[in-house]
C-alpha cells in the first residue's frame, strides 16, 4: 500500500500506517517533541480532513514524540492575535479541530506518552485514552499568557472531569499526574511508560477489526452530546479568549 501525499505534507505531523489500517499521527518538531505553533494550528484541521477522507484508515492513534505529548508553545507564532481578523482565523481553526476529532468516521485512540499541558483537550476527545505513568495534564499557556482558556479546554474538562475539577485545574494552573487523571475518569488506562504506545496499538487493532459501518455509527452515537457542547461553547469561549488577548 503506497503512502498518501498528506503523510509528508505537514511539518509538525508525522504519519505511519499498519497493514490493517491503524494510522498513527505523531506531533513533532524536527523529529523531537513538538513545539505547538501557528502553523500547527493551521495544519491540524486540514490533516484531520485528509484522514477522514482516506478510506484506508480504520483507526487513528494520536500521540506525541519521545517522552512528551505536548508541553511547549510558541505564542508569537500565532501572530497578532489582538487583531480581529487574525483571531477569527484562529477561532475558526480551533473549532474545526475539535469538531473533526469528534466527527472522524473512525475511532481515535489517544496515547499520552508524557506531559500534556498544551492542548490536553485533544487527548480527552479521544474515544479511548491511554496514558503513560509519566503523563501529566494541565493548562500552561493560558495562565502564562494571561488569557481566558476558551478554546475548548473549559468545555471538555468540564464534561469529562466535572465542573469543580475543571474550575480548579483552569483557575490554578496546577497539573495532575496520570494516576489522578485515571481517578478523575479522564484516562481509561495508565500503563508503564515504555508500554503506552504498544497498548494503544493493541486496542486500535481490536477496533480496526470491527465492521466499518459499526465503527462509524458507534463514533457518532457516543460523541453526539460532546459534539453539541463543543459547537455551543467553543465559539463563545474563543470570543472571550480573543477579547482578553486584545
Amino acid at each position: 500500500m503506497s503512502s498518501p501525499s498528506y503523510f509528508t505534507r505537514y511539518e509538525n505531523l508525522a504519519f505511519e500506517r499498519t497493514d490493517d489500517g491503524v494510522l498513527t499521527m505523531r506531533f513533532h518538531t524536527g523529529g523531537g517533541p513538538v513545539t505547538f505553533t501557528g502553523q500547527t494550528h493551521e495544519d491540524l484541521p486540514k490533516a484531520l480532513e485528509d484522514i477522514a477522507l482516506d478510506t484506508d484508515n480504520q483507526v487513528l492513534i494520536m500521540t506525541g514524540t519521545g517522552d512528551v505529548f505536548m508541553d511547549s508553545i510558541d505564542g508569537d507564532s500565532l501572530g497578532e492575535i489582538f487583531k480581529p481578523g487574525v483571531w477569527e482565523k484562529i477561532r475558526r481553526e480551533g473549532l474545526s479541530v475539535l469538531q473533526r476529532l469528534l466527527s472522524l468516521p473512525i475511532p481515535v485512540v489517544g496515547v499520552a506518552n508524557g506531559p500534556a499541558t498544551v492542548h490536553s483537550e485533544y487527548l480527552l476527545l479521544s474515544d479511548v485514552h491511554i496514558a503513560s505513568e509519566r503523563a501529566i495534564y494541565g493548562d500552561s499557556p493560558h495562565p502564562t499568557f494571561g488569557i481566558t482558556a476558551g478554546d475548548g479546554l473549559q468545555v471538555v474538562w468540564d464534561e469529562i472531569a466535572g465542573t469543580a475539577r475543571a474550575k480548579w485545574l483552569l483557575w490554578t494552573g496546577e497539573t495532575i499526574d496520570a494516576a489522578t487523571a485515571e481517578r478523575w475518569g479522564v484516562v481509561n488506562e495508565v500503563v508503564e511508560h515504555h508500554r503506552a504506545y504498544a497498548r494503544g496499538l493493541e486496542l486500535a487493532r481490536i477496533l480496526a477489526a470491527k465492521p466499518r459501518v459499526y465503527r462509524s455509527l458507534q463514533k457518532q452515537t457516543l460523541n453526539q452530546h460532546l459534539l453539541r457542547r463543543i459547537v455551543e461553547g467553543v465559539p463563545f469561549g474563543m470570543a472571550l479568549e480573543g477579547l482578553t488577548a486584545a
